[in-house]
Parts: C-alpha cells; structure tokens; sequence
C-alpha cells in the first residue's frame, strides 16, 4: 500500500495540478510512493531510503528477478583474466578478453552503477529503467560515450561496429540484459565471484571519475593488488567490509 494518497505528492504534498504537471509518477523501485518531479523525489529520499528496499522485496513489478534470474551460474565469462584488481590499477581490465565477456562487463557495470546510485543517492535517469523507461540503453550509450574516452580503457579492437554489438547483446543476454536490473547478490549468484561486484564497481569508478556515492576506491584497489601479488597483510579481510552491500 503506498505511504501516500496516489493524487499527492510525497514530496510537496501538492496534487498534480497544484504541481503544475499531468500526472504524478512512482519511486521506480518499489513503486509505492508518488512524485510530481525528480527535485520532489531527491528532497524525499533521505526519508524514502530507509523503506524503500523494504518495499521493493515485495514488489514483483521491479524487474529484477524475471528472465534474468533463469540465466545458469557457473562459468559466465570464456576466458579466466588472473589478478583482476592489478589490471584494474593498470587499465587494462577490459583488454586480453573475448568481445562478449567485454560486453558482458560493461553491462554489468553500468547496471550495478545506476542501481547503486539509486540507493545511495537516489539519482535516477529519465530515460533509464528506474526512470520508467523499459530498457536503460539510453544511458547505457551515455556511458559508453564516457568510457571511450578515458584513454586505452576499452580494448584495441574497440569501434563503432563493437559499440553496437554491445548494445545489441544487451538486449538479448538473460542475464546481462539492459531491461532488468540488478543488485550485488545477483552479480555474485551469477559470476560464482564474491569480489565480482567490487570489480564491476571500480571499473565504473573508472569511467565516471567517481565511486558510487562519491567515494574513493582508490585504497582498496591497491589493497587488492597487494593481495593478488601476495603482499597483502592479513588485514586485507577486514578492509572487505567496506566494500557497498
């Protein structure tokens, strides 16, 4: 049941010709409170945060576990990349991998990026999933826009023609689909990887300049790759916790 009356909003309380708009739209996750606008919707969630997760659970109209969730576990990606959090550090993540594991990581990352950001922000595209639209290609391509250029982040054989063999996979892995979205536990399910997330997460850190929320993953990264080297001191495990749940 929703908090509020659906002809007011839970922002301004105004209803929507009070608003001065044609009809109030829902939280696009758990679809139980109503905003006239997204200035109404980011002054609430301060407030909305703390019970939207909640709500969302029940909510079998967030498209999270449909078609996606059918995908099998196991080996997602073709080829085993070793030490991933060096590569990170050095940019080359993304490169010595076949094209749809590429793919498969973009994605990903963008996927877990604007769901993070709507947790912990409440930022939403408009045109984007959370923002009702029924696929986040729209600002999938933003984000693809952004990562081409960030120097030598993509692979050699990056170009147009990948670009829309990615948006396209996009549309139809069961998975990695640009229709459904997803959350770190989904990731992890799906990759066999508890540090799957934290990698996804850095390498958009990459792209946007920013980590989700505005942090800094810079120090867990070089923590990791201590690990992978096998230099990493037996706190490494304690500095986990601060990876997003």
């Amino acid at each position: 049941m929703s908090l509020y009356t659906p002809d007011k909003c839970a922002g301004c309380k105004k209803t929507p010709s009070e608003a001065g708009v044609a009809s109030l739209k829902t939280c696009a996750k758990c679809k139980s409170v109503w905003y006239c606008d997204r200035e109404c919707q980011k002054a609430d969630w301060k407030v909305h945060k703390k019970i939207c997760s909640n709500s969302a659970a029940g909510q079998t109209a967030h498209k999270i576990d449909e078609g996606h969730m059918n995908a099998p576990p196991g080996k997602v990606l073709e080829k085993h990349v070793p030490n991933p959090f060096t590569r990170l550090d050095n940019g080359t993540y993304l490169h010595d991998r076949p094209e749809k594991d590429v793919y498969k990581l973009l994605i990903d990352c963008y996927r877990m990026r604007q769901e993070d950001d709507y947790k912990l922000e409440g930022e939403v595209a408009n045109d984007s999933l959370y923002g009702g639209a029924s696929t986040s290609i729209a600002p999938f391509r933003r984000f693809i826009r952004l990562a081409e250029k960030r120097p030598k982040l993509l692979p050699p054989w990056w170009n147009a023609e990948k670009k829309k063999e990615c948006e396209a996979f996009g549309t139809k892995d069961k998975f990695s689909n640009l229709g459904y979205a997803t959350e770190k536990q989904d990731v992890i399910d799906h990759y066999g990887n508890l540090k799957m997330p934290m990698q996804l997460r850095m390498l958009g850190e990459v792209v946007y300049g920013r980590g989700p929320g505005g942090q800094n993953g810079d120090g867990m990264r070089k923590m990791m790759v201590m690990m992978e080297k096998g230099e990493g001191p037996n706190m490494v495990s304690s500095f986990l916790s601060l990876n997003l749940r």
